[in-house]
């Protein structure tokens, strides 16, 4: 079993991380043997030497890494399928953790007010105003530069190095995103940086979003951070709008390759991706205004 790349490209940080834990935890026990002839009882067993160790976490994701050679070697030829799907269950489940997140839609409604009448600076607070509006990640927002944005075609295309998956990453602009940063333009546009820094040759810090929700009384005690506008997003577009999850990840720039481990592509459901950037933006200016406020049917309900 060897591993070049993944279909869904690693950040280098994680790259390094996800080898050390095969050449570990994985190499030594089935390394040596061509992946053709890997069968699931040899995977698990390999696993479940790691949780024995009390590491039950490391053991599903060196599983799941396991799953993503496979799927390599099955798209390049080297091996007929992935029998990490057979162990679905195998290993005992791991208490989920979860980024705080609000995604009741009266939540959210009240969340959105108090956006909208947050007293800072205008940087931090239009940050705020698109955070809910593009849920891309925190840091991908704080990072944004004016050169990535083409308002009167309404896309942003944030680079690859900048993306978790090293992957260029468009994101449709709904027409009140391209009027907050029209209106931020003429005080930070001169410069690099959609969200400057103080010093404006830096953006904003990493802390700003957040710190500006705890001045508002949001926390993760009580159910939000910057990433949450993430799970906010998800959450409400698949049980309440009803769109297409895969439509939505791809949004969210998750990589989830197909069968043929064809990973996540920028521009693919791009036609539905802004209608439902639109749909989306619309539906939270009514959810600010009081006009729809659904409640999400209960977890398990018919």
């Amino acid at each position: 079993m060897g591993v070049r790349k993944s279909c869904c490209p690693w950040a280098p940080g994680n790259a390094d991380k996800i080898i050390r834990r095969l050449e570990r935890d994985i190499f030594p026990w089935i390394g040596g043997r061509p992946i053709a002839d890997l069968a699931a009882p040899n995977v698990l067993a390999t696993v479940r030497r790691i949780e024995a160790r009390g590491r039950l976490e490391t053991a599903h994701r060196a599983l799941q890494n396991c799953g993503q050679v496979f799927r390599y070697a099955v798209a390049t030829g080297r091996a007929q399928r992935d029998p990490t799907g057979d162990l679905l269950g195998a290993l005992p489940p791991t208490r989920e953790k979860h980024m705080a997140a609000i995604t009741e839609p009266a939540e959210v409604a009240a969340l959105l007010r108090a956006i909208e009448a947050f007293r800072g600076t205008l940087i931090v607070q239009s940050a705020l105003k698109l955070a809910p509006l593009l849920f891309v990640r925190p840091g991908e927002l704080r990072r944004a530069e004016w050169a990535e944005f083409d308002l009167e075609k309404g896309e942003w295309n944030i680079p690859p190095d900048r993306m978790k998956a090293r992957q260029p990453h468009l994101v449709p602009l709904p027409s009140q995103a391209v009027v907050i940063l029209r209106d931020l333009h003429p005080l930070t546009g001169r410069g690099a940086h959609v969200f400057a820094g103080r010093d404006p040759k830096k953006p904003m810090s990493d802390a700003a979003v957040n710190a500006a929700l705890r001045r508002m009384g949001y926390d993760t005690k009580t159910g939000m951070t910057g990433h949450g506008f993430r799970a906010m997003a998800r959450t409400i577009l698949h049980e309440v709008l009803e769109f297409d999850q895969h439509v939505i990840e791809h949004q969210l720039a998750h990589c989830v390759p197909d069968a043929l481990g064809t990973a996540y592509n920028g521009t693919k459901f791009l036609k539905a991706r802004r209608a439902m950037m639109q749909r989306w933006a619309d539906y939270l200016d009514r959810l600010k205004a009081g006009a729809e406020v659904v409640a999400l049917p209960a977890r398990g309900a018919a």
